[in-house]
């Protein structure tokens, strides 16, 4: 009967590729996991960035072209809890950004037609939101 040490040696082949297998295996799965997450944030990511993008025209229109129907604040409430939803699949620095945009959109967002103070507030709480979604795309691997 053969002992140990003999054993080992000559399935040492069989050893060292079910080594490789599993390892191969587990990385193969950690990237696909990453993969999709990466996918599902730069998915998000882009339609945010949208949703941002129609909110800045509803505020421009508010405040520069005062009377135009495309300009009323109550249209850009559509947009606010589209960006909430979105941000929520985004990182947690996107999701402060766009919280601290409904804060101060829930407080200007009235006097935002006639108030330069409150469209500037506006104006910059989307520019942050907008700066941290592109930046955590840059991110992603």
């Amino acid at each position: 009967m053969p002992d140990m040490r003999e054993q080992f040696r000559s399935n040492l082949v069989a050893l060292i590729s079910l080594v490789v297998a599993l390892s191969a295996l587990g990385y193969n799965t950690w990237r696909n996991e990453r993969t999709e997450h990466n996918r599902n944030i730069r998915a998000a990511g882009f339609q945010l960035l949208t949703e941002i993008g129609s909110l800045q025209q509803i505020i421009f229109y508010a405040h520069y072209e005062r009377g135009d129907q495309r300009g009323d604040p109550r249209m850009g409430w559509a947009d606010m809890l589209t960006i909430g939803d979105l941000a929520a699949l985004m990182p947690p620095e996107v999701v402060r950004e766009a919280a601290a945009l409904k804060t101060v959109w829930e407080t200007d967002s009235a006097g935002l037609v006639e108030d330069d103070e409150a469209f500037r507030r506006i104006d910059g709480a989307i520019d942050g939101l907008r700066q941290q979604t592109l930046q955590s795309l840059r991110t992603l691997d």
